[in-house]
Formats: structure tokens, sequence, C-alpha cells
């Protein structure tokens, strides 16, 4: 009775009964997180199958085979430039109709919700629709285009299959972004506003030297799992392009599944280590962002 009662006193701190709070969470991500990243780290280290057969031990080679395969390089390539660019339109966009569409009056509120629409679409069946809309020979976009005088094949272009992705990417999931900016921006005292405008503030001034300094951990957040996500792009690619034309949009995790799942003789260790480097790539740029982030909310903007 004694133990319990130590139990029950321990537990009674908010600190201390977070963890109590904290334990299924927990219980599930390292099922489904630590367990499988520790099991392809090991996998990795194997010259291994799908089939589990003719397994052999092989240390760091697969890794080694990384600094020679051209096409994991490109993935690599393809993969940065779809972060680079899609991260920074989608915050952006995502900020600017946030300012826009926080007030709580009944037309605003209507934009919040047909924004989120797309969000809660799921992204195979997002990119399904955009293939059709975009085919060059059924589309109705480029048969609009063809009646401007413009043949443009924008997922069969080299130049274009990317940036299209991109933005639809952008138009699929701004809107999650945008709630949570809204959000952060509801937060802000309104008082902050009321003083500003006595001073003889612009409504833009306002926005840059009042609603961006503080819903900056708001959009640290907003701006990391953008990141992630991004780095591990593959359903709209895959649907979409199937990594073409000519592997311009073919990303790592893409490649992940074609050498690992897809393409004979499903190298499972291989695959692996480049999922590995694609884990270590994601901790350090994200680990980077959040020391940026954190130092702008303690120093300021």
């Amino acid at each position: 009775m004694k133990n319990t009662s130590n139990l029950l006193t321990y537990f009674n701190k908010p600190d201390k009964a977070a963890y109590i709070f904290l334990l299924p969470s927990l219980f599930v991500f390292t099922i489904f997180v630590f367990v499988p990243l520790l099991a392809s780290l090991l996998i990795s280290m194997f010259d291994i199958n799908i089939f589990l057969e003719n397994i052999s031990f092989i240390g760091v080679e697969n890794f080694k085979r990384l600094f020679y395969d051209e096409r994991f390089w490109n993935a690599l390539k393809n993969t940065l430039y779809f972060t680079v660019f899609e991260v920074p339109l989608q915050v952006i966009f995502s900020l600017l109709l946030a300012a826009y569409v926080q007030k709580n009056t009944v037309f605003r509120k209507l934009l919040r919700s047909c924004f989120f629409i797309p969000v809660v679409c799921s992204m195979t069946a997002v990119g399904i629709v955009w293939s059709i809309l975009l085919d060059p020979a059924l589309g109705p976009v480029p048969y609009i285009f063809r009646l401007l005088g413009l043949d443009i094949g924008f997922l069969k272009d080299p130049l274009l299959a990317m940036p299209t992705v991109i933005l639809i990417t952008v138009w699929k999931n701004f809107g999650l972004s945008m709630t949570i900016l809204v959000a952060g921006i509801q937060g802000i005292p309104d008082t902050y506003y009321e003083s500003a405008k006595i001073d003889g503030a612009s409504t833009w001034n306002q926005f840059i030297n009042i609603t961006i300094p503080l819903i900056v951990p708001t959009l640290g957040f907003c701006t990391i799992t953008n990141i992630i996500s991004s780095l591990q792009v593959f359903d709209q690619a895959y649907v979409m392009t199937k990594g073409g034309p000519v592997f311009k949009t073919e990303t790592l995790v893409q490649y992940i599944y074609t050498r690992g799942f897809s393409v004979a003789p499903y190298d499972l260790g291989y695959a692996s280590a480049i999922a590995e480097v694609l884990f270590l790539i994601i901790a350090v740029v994200v680990i980077l962002i959040y020391h940026i982030f954190v130092k702008k909310e303690t120093v300021g903007v």
C-alpha cells in the first residue's frame, strides 16, 4: 500500500504525469519508427533480397556503392530540387493566405474550409486526377493551351515535369500549413495591432514587424514538417510521372522502392542503405533548421 501511495505521489507532479500520457504514443513510435530504423540499418549491411535468399554479410559495401551510382545522385538531386522550391512556396503562400483569412467573418471561414478540402484528399487520388487534367491527348488544360497556340506537355517535358509536380503538391498541402498559421496569428493579442495603428503603422508594416516575429515558432513548425515530408516525397511523383521523363522526377524514396521492391533482383540491402542515407539527410537538415528558428525566436527576427 505504501509503495502504491509513493507511486501516486511521484506521478502526481505535472512533469511526471506527462510520461503516462506520452506512453501510448511512445510505444507506437518505438514499434513503427525506431525498430524499423534499426532493422533497416542492420539489413543495409547484408546482401539480401525480399525473399530472404542467399543472405551474406557485406559490411559497408552497400554504402560504398552509393558513391558510384549515378541514379542515386540523380534521385538525390531531384529530391533536393523538390524540397528547395516546394517548402518556401508552400510556407510563404500559406502565410499570406493565413494573414488574409484569419479574421472570423463568415466569408473568410468559408474560404478556410475550401482551402482545406484538398488536404483531406488522398495524394494518390489527387495525382490521378491531375494526370488526367494534364494529359496531352485527353486533358482539358493542354487543350486550352493549344487553343492559345501553346503546345505544353506539363508532365512529359523534362524541364516542366518537376515544377508541375511541385505546384500540384503546394496546391494539395498548403491548406494544412495555412490552418496552423491562422491559429498562430489568432493567438497574437490585439493590443499589439492597436498600438501599431495608433502609431500610424500600415497593414503591411504590422504584418512584417508584429505578425511574423510573433509566429516564428509556428513558422518553424510548418517549415520543419514540410521539409520532412518533402524529402520523403513519393506518391505524387510516382503516380503522375513514374519518375520520368528520363528520370527527371525520380526521388530518393521512389528509388528506394524501385531497388528494393519493384525491379529484380529486389536488392533490399542496397535499398536500406539508401534509406539510411535519407534518414541522415533529414536529421541533419531538420536539426539545422530547428536551431535557426530557435535562434530567431530568442534574439528576434
